[in-house]
C-alpha cells in the first residue's frame, strides 16, 4: 500500500461482535449505558481507519458523551421532539471533535 492510501482494516466479524456487545449493553441497562456503547464501537472503528497514510484515533469518553446525552435528551423533551432532528448532527459533531490523527 502507498503512503497516501486510505483504508479500513477492521474485519466483519469484529464489527458484528462490537455492535452486538454495544446493543446488549444498551438493552441490559435500558439505554443508560448507550454513550459507553457508542464510544466503544466508534473507538474500534477509528482505530482501524487510515486516511492518507495516517491512522485515526478517538479520544472521547463515555463520561463526556453522557453529559451531552443528558443535555440533548432534555432539549428533545423541552422542544417536544423537535431537537431530535438535530441530535444526529450533534452526535456526529462530538465524534469528529474527538477524532484525530494518531501519527
Amino acid at each position: 500500500m502507498s503512503v497516501n492510501d486510505s483504508y479500513f482494516d477492521g474485519g466483519l466479524l469484529q464489527l458484528i461482535g462490537w455492535r452486538l456487545l454495544g446493543t446488549l449493553i444498551t438493552v441490559c441497562t435500558c439505554g443508560i449505558c448507550y454513550p459507553w456503547a457508542v464510544c466503544m464501537v466508534y473507538g474500534w472503528e477509528t482505530k482501524h481507519t487510515v486516511v492518507n497514510g495516517h491512522r485515526l484515533t478517538f479520544d472521547g469518553s463515555a463520561v463526556q458523551l453522557f453529559g451531552n446525552w443528558i443535555k440533548w435528551f432534555f432539549l428533545t423533551i423541552i422542544t417536544l421532539g423537535i431537537y431530535g432532528f438535530w441530535l444526529g448532527i450533534a452526535l456526529r459533531k462530538w465524534k469528529v471533535k474527538h477524532t484525530h490523527f494518531a501519527n
